[in-house]
């Protein structure tokens, strides 16, 4: 490598970030993270930033506030490197444990649970098809707090990848091109970027990791969906900017193989459901427990003992532990599939993964909604926030429709049929 990272990134300013427009940069790590030790160390750290987190969750919502310290403290416990190898140094926590880190997260602050999903892709994406140099490399960065982003997607446009090229000139490697719903760039010290380059008369893709401070690399926080508000998911441009050969790691090739890539990025989208799920439901625990009325007919003098009401949180509690059970199992099967890598071992992953993310969707966006149809009238009110569990779910299951879950799922088991290998399944 020719660039030293993190000598060359910038001071983010005190207010930059803060608001839409251009953005702040990331700072580099002041100082390496802790350590990870193992599975149950990770959730126990997971749990006590989560109750951290929870704390200002809804002002950051409500004031689209960037959630830069709680990044920093988050990156800090070692949570952000979790899935690096035990023989490059890291954890390698199974794939159960980094859903359920991310689904505690989430249940506390959807953004911050949605935030580090590109960081573990990448990961896998350079776990599959990385060199072992590459590996060493980019292992070590983020061991020592180096947090990673995404340019992927090219909003209105089909092939998302076609507009986003690889060329090379006299000087080198050249990235040209725009990308959107860049989720955790603006917070990134490296920008992993999926890119076309033409060989032999064709488009052969790559994902490239662009330094955030490169010169070119031009980043606007300019996401305002109505959920998942402070996810830093704007637009990142691309003009010349310069990439050493060692930053090109293959991405279409993995496809073109049975790999855990899309697995790997679908458990971790359940998981962040989930956790809109589990908070929701919490919130909705707490509201009807302390300020809720019961209903007139009801002839109770707590709203907690409408009979009513307590069968519609039996059911919501039922098939949100359903949800929990369905992606451990889904973990389990990834797990199996990394480890023995082939066409039945990732499709089977594939499928159990489709069958938890087709239950976290509808408990995630079903919680979110029914925590007002029990809390009742008073839930509305602007500043308690509790709005935000329904419009982080319905923007962060928006990411591929849950419809086509089912049609792979209802196609592996009647039809044999193998699921598509790709990002969204």
């Amino acid at each position: 490598m020719n660039v030293d990272i993190s000598s060359a990134l910038l001071e983010r300013g005190s207010e930059q970030g803060d608001r839409p427009g251009q953005a702040a940069v990331a700072s580099p790590p002041a100082q390496r993270p802790a350590r990870i030790d193992d599975d149950a160390h990770a959730i126990a750290e997971a749990q006590r930033l989560a109750s951290e987190f929870a704390r200002e969750a809804v002002l950051r919502d409500h004031e689209r506030r960037l959630p830069w310290d709680e990044l920093d403290a988050f990156v800090a416990s070692g949570l952000w490197s979790i899935t690096v190898p035990r023989e490059y140094g890291g954890p390698g926590v199974k794939n159960g444990t980094l859903a359920e880190v991310t689904a505690t997260i989430a249940a506390a602050d959807g953004s911050l649970g949605q935030i580090p999903q590109n960081h573990f892709y990448a990961l896998e994406v350079l776990r599959v098809g990385g060199s072992a140099q590459q590996q060493r490399f980019f292992y070590d960065r983020v061991l020592a707090g180096d947090r990673f982003g995404n340019a992927l997607a090219e909003i209105g446009h089909k092939d998302f990848t076609r507009r986003t090229r690889l060329s090379r000139d006299a000087q080198g490697w050249r990235i040209d091109g725009r990308k959107f719903y860049c989720t955790g760039a603006l917070y990134a010290h490296w920008i992993p970027t999926l890119v076309v380059s033409e060989e032999a008369g064709r488009d052969v893709t790559y994902l490239v990791f662009v330094p955030r401070a490169a010169q070119g690399v031009t980043i606007t926080d300019d996401w305002d969906g109505f959920g998942q508000r402070v996810t830093g998911s704007g637009s990142v441009q691309f003009e010349g900017v310069r990439v050493e050969p060692d930053w090109i790691v293959p991405f279409q090739t993995s496809f073109e193989r049975a790999t855990t890539i899309g697995p790997l990025a679908q458990i971790l989208h359940a998981a962040i459901d989930l956790g809109q799920a589990r908070g929701a439901f919490d919130a909705a625990l707490r509201f009807v427990r302390e300020r809720s009325r019961p209903w007139i007919d009801a002839k109770v003098e707590r709203a907690a003992d409408d009979p009513l009401t307590i069968v519609q949180f039996g059911d919501l509690s039922a098939r949100l532990t359903a949800a929990e059970a369905l992606v451990r199992r889904a973990g389990r099967y990834v797990d199996a599939a990394q480890a023995a890598p082939d066409e039945q071992t990732v499709a089977e992953a594939s499928i159990a993964v489709a069958e938890a993310r087709a239950l976290t969707t509808t408990i995630s966006l079903d919680a979110g909604s029914r925590l007002f149809e029990l809390a009742g009238t008073a839930a509305t009110l602007d500043g308690l926030g509790l709005d935000r569990f329904w419009r982080n779910a319905r923007t962060h299951t928006l990411h591929d429709p849950v419809r086509w879950k089912y049609q792979a799922i209802g196609n592996f088991y009647l039809n044999d049929a193998l699921p598509p290998r790709h990002g969204a399944l």
